[in-house]
């Protein structure tokens, strides 16, 4: 089979996940990498340079999709409330990609826990509007964090629920934000 002259890095950064995902944080080694993307691992390190920046690569694609989602889905001119309430919307979309991009972060954390600031700068720019002295950015707060809580224990397969449920459970979480609008505070 003939290897392919250019490298796809988004379907390098899809097999890492797959690999990851497949058979565990131990197997995300450069050789397996170029094995599972069908490339050369001289091809891989061009592309990539070391495993530590292709885990690079992986958390810097999982936050710029995110982030591209939830600005989908605000209205213009958003605030605060809109962008809690855009947050747990993307949040609630769970499938098997974004649950292959969790598998990813978790160990790329455990593989290389450096790459923890990155994660939690990315946290403090969501946090940071949530003022602990406004009712409405506390509730906020809550429900970024019960979206984030839910996606981590669904993403990791901590805990089943069927689809139906998920969306009740989400559902709970937007009200903590959409009667928001029409508090004052």
């Amino acid at each position: 089979m003939a290897r392919p002259r250019t490298i796809d890095r988004d379907r390098v950064l899809d097999c890492v996940e797959h690999l990851v995902q497949r058979e565990g944080a131990a197997a995300l080694t450069l050789d397996a990498v170029a094995r599972e993307a069908g490339i050369t691992k001289g091809g891989l390190q061009y592309c990539f340079g070391s495993k530590d920046d292709l885990i690079t690569a992986l958390i810097d694609r999982w936050i710029v999709v995110f982030d591209a989602q939830v600005s989908q889905n605000m209205p213009p001119g958003s605030d605060a409330t809109d962008r809690a309430r855009a947050y747990v919307v993307v949040a609630s979309q769970i499938d098997e990609a974004t649950q292959a991009r969790m598998a990813g972060m978790l160990v790329t954390l455990m593989q290389s826990p450096k790459h923890l600031h990155r994660l939690r700068a990315w946290y403090a720019r969501w946090f940071k509007v949530c003022n602990p002295a406004s009712a409405v950015a506390r509730r906020a707060r809550t429900a970024l964090f019960a979206a984030e809580g839910a996606f981590f224990l669904r993403s990791t397969g901590f805990i089943e629920m069927d689809q139906a449920e998920w969306e009740t459970v989400f559902a709970d979480f937007e009200q903590l934000v959409t009667p928001l609008r029409a508090s004052t505070d």
